[in-house]
């Protein structure tokens, strides 16, 4: 179960169904029919978005448990990346169909569920386009992930699949090796090792990596975003079907496109009150009255008072702290 905060909204550009007026949409209209789009990303792969809450005190978003840390002295093996993997490739494939790049990528965004499946997290600084790919101006997401491309100075446009095909590249040599293939502590040459430095590995890597598995990596860290691998042909890599022996599910079989309502997209989120709220609209309740249920001599100090002060003054009035879990948000709100 994942609740979105207000605070951290979704990719940017959601597609709905046609709609009958011609008038033309906000910010924040595109950000509910965003949250629409996630609520209805139903894959195994991928974290289900069940509720949104628009809670004025709140600006966190709680998920689970990584697949690993990194760096760290305790890689995954090949059978346990392969799996993991396999995940990955299946819920990158889903969201490339839905027409989202999801642009960060890494071991921290992918959680394993109950299942024991991997789940793609954090849509913070993805992407929806439309046609067959999305053509990208920005450079987002973590640094020692970002493709060439996104940070070269003489390209002013890439795009989106081949952004997460690199960094899927990233990720697998980080499953086995346990840390990233370009690392510095100074940006400028960490982007001097993304764009020049060749993909290597550690002298002493125990157990010895198979040559399949070097080959995938190197095809997807390819540097030219023109001839690196696309997700249909990791799909059909050797190393990924262990030659055929784990053969993944078709497109066709794995994806289904989404499509929203404008009742959908209204109903995307659910406002909550914030508490200074609560306890006004209780005490109103209690009093039976819908004038100001505080004194009158101080109407206006109170009513612009902070939140801390209204809580303090009304608990002066008579309010209790055991009070307040008797109104229920279907009272609040109706």
């Amino acid at each position: 179960m994942l609740f979105y905060c207000s605070g951290r909204p979704p990719p940017r550009g959601a597609k709905v169904a046609p709609q009958t007026s011609a008038q033309p949409k906000g910010p924040l209209d595109s950000v509910y029919q965003e949250i629409a789009i996630l609520k209805k990303l139903d894959h195994p792969n991928i974290v289900n978005l069940v509720e949104v809450l628009d809670d004025p005190s709140e600006d966190h978003l709680y998920m689970g448990t990584p697949v690993m840390e990194v760096p760290t002295d305790k890689p995954l093996t090949e059978e346990q990346a392969r799996f993991y993997f396999q995940g990955l490739i299946m819920g990158i494939e889903f969201l490339h169909y839905q027409k989202i790049i999801h642009r960060d990528i890494k071991p921290s965004n992918l959680l394993v569920g109950e299942d024991g499946q991997i789940k793609i997290a954090d849509f913070g600084v993805s992407n929806q386009f439309e046609g067959t790919d999305a053509l990208l101006t920005s450079s987002v997401g973590t640094p020692a992930f970002m493709a060439p491309e996104t940070i070269s100075e003489s390209r002013k446009n890439f795009h989106g699949k081949a952004l997460d095909v690199w960094a899927m590249g990233v990720t697998l040599y980080c499953f086995v090796v346990g840390r990233c293939p370009f690392m510095d502590d100074q940006i400028l040459s960490l982007h001097n090792k993304i764009k020049n430095q060749l993909v290597e590995y550690p002298e002493h890597t125990r157990p010895v990596l198979s040559e399949e598995l070097k080959d995938l990596i190197l095809k997807m860290l390819d540097k030219n975003p023109e001839t690196r691998i696309t997700v249909p042909q990791i799909k059909l890599h050797p190393w990924v079907t262990k030659h055929g022996v784990e053969p993944l599910p078709t497109e066709d079989e794995n994806c289904t496109l989404i499509e929203v309502t404008e009742e959908e997209v209204e109903n995307s989120v659910k406002h909550v009150p914030s508490l200074a709220t609560v306890i006004l609209v209780k005490t109103m309740l209690r009093k039976r009255s819908f004038g100001n249920p505080f004194d009158g001599n101080k109407r206006e100090e109170r009513f612009m008072s902070a939140t801390g002060n209204l809580v303090k003054q009304a608990s002066g009035d008579g309010l209790k702290s055991g009070d307040l879990p008797e109104v229920g948000e279907d009272a609040v709100l109706s």
